[in-house]
């Protein structure tokens, strides 16, 4: 294991020896494990992003008749106000039902190699079709879906203008590709962005001893990349599984995905960036506090007991991931029609 690179400010001083020096060694470290939010919406999977499509999208992200009850939207879980989460243990869905795990944030999820905790999903479109149809959050389906589109003159041109080559562009292929070029905006360049890309006062020198116990402890090994995570399958409980009140036996991750013996209590390592805004933490969603999340991890994945001063330059670290939200302007959404079906199903819990 490497030698720690950030000395104490008193010894550097004692040694004569420039800050920035320090800077560079540690940057070059950890440029091999992360990398900067890119500057531009990065491409997708036969899906062109342009302004028509993330407008389009918008409005679907926002409209709650997306929902069969009328009553849910993408942002409801995904609450952009909030850190792209609804900051719930899990979230509730149709007929005030709970759902079974802890909804991730939809910020920067474009870089995510797979979505949700289990990785079920390819992709942000295939994501999308998900919580339209699954009774316990939207408790939609398809050809309602398209009925309630199609009832609204608005929302066709909206279509055609997304998809102008397209004979049939009202289509719920059509819709997740939209939603999917909307949330791909949705990158949150923060303070560590702009570390790595050069800036030598973006981070405190707590901070830096954060990043530098991150990397030294091993956290890295799972949480790198751009999204500090989204990009790999682990056990939780590598070294140590954790109590039941934190993995609940009930839900086996990836297995419910693969139905490989390997696979229990598999699930894709959460990205990192926003974190602190994202509490609770965990697919469970039972820890509140950042600090103890870290402690967790440590003991769970690594096998390490962190100092105290460790965990809190950890955590001091991990909000240098809290970037910049894009401005959002609640869109206005289309007026319904004496065609648009009605809402159906359990609006009002028991």
């Amino acid at each position: 294991m490497r030698k720690s690179i950030l000395l104490s400010s008193s010894f550097i001083a004692l040694l004569g020896a420039p800050a920035f020096a320090q800077d560079d060694e540690l940057r070059s470290y950890a440029a091999d494990m992360f990398k900067p939010v890119p500057a531009t919406v990065p491409a997708l999977n036969d899906n062109i992003v342009t302004p028509e499509k993330v407008d389009l999208g918008k409005a679907l992200f926002f409209d709650p008749r997306m929902s069969a009850s009328g009553v849910f939207s993408c942002n409801s879980c995904h609450n952009l106000a909030t850190g792209g989460d609804d900051n719930m243990p899990t979230s509730i869905g149709h007929g005030w039902q709970q759902g079974p795990r802890n909804s991730p944030t939809v910020l920067n999820s474009v870089f995510n190699d797979a979505q949700f905790w289990d990785g079920r999903a390819a992709d942000l479109a295939e994501q999308a079709k998900g919580p339209v149809q699954a009774g316990v959050e939207m408790a939609n389906t398809p050809d309602n879906l398209l009925a309630t589109l199609n009832s609204m003159p608005q929302y066709v041109d909206w279509f055609n203008a997304a998809f102008p080559d397209t004979d049939d562009p009202v289509t719920f292929d059509n819709f997740a590709k939209a939603i999917e070029a909307y949330e791909a905006t949705l990158i949150t360049p923060a303070p560590f962005d702009a570390w790595l890309n050069g800036d030598d006062g973006a981070l405190t020198a707590e901070e830096k001893r954060g990043l530098d116990v991150f990397m030294e402890a091993g956290c890295a090994s799972c949480h790198g990349g751009v999204n500090f995570g989204g990009n790999g399958y682990y056990p939780f409980g590598l070294v140590e599984r954790p109590g039941a009140d934190v993995l609940p036996e009930n839900d086996k991750g990836r297995y419910q995905v693969t139905e490989t013996a390997s696979d229990q209590y598999v699930f894709r390592a959460a990205p990192l960036r926003n974190i602190a805004l994202t509490a609770p933490y965990f697919h469970s969603g039972v820890v509140w506090d950042l600090e103890t999340a870290v402690e967790i991890m440590a003991t769970s994945q690594l096998g390490t007991d962190l100092a105290a001063q460790e965990t809190k330059s950890i955590v001091a670290f991990l909000n240098t991931l809290t970037g910049e939200i894009p401005e959002v302007v609640y869109p206005v959404l289309p007026p319904e029609t004496a065609d648009t079906p009605r809402p159906t199903g359990e609006v009002l819990p028991n």
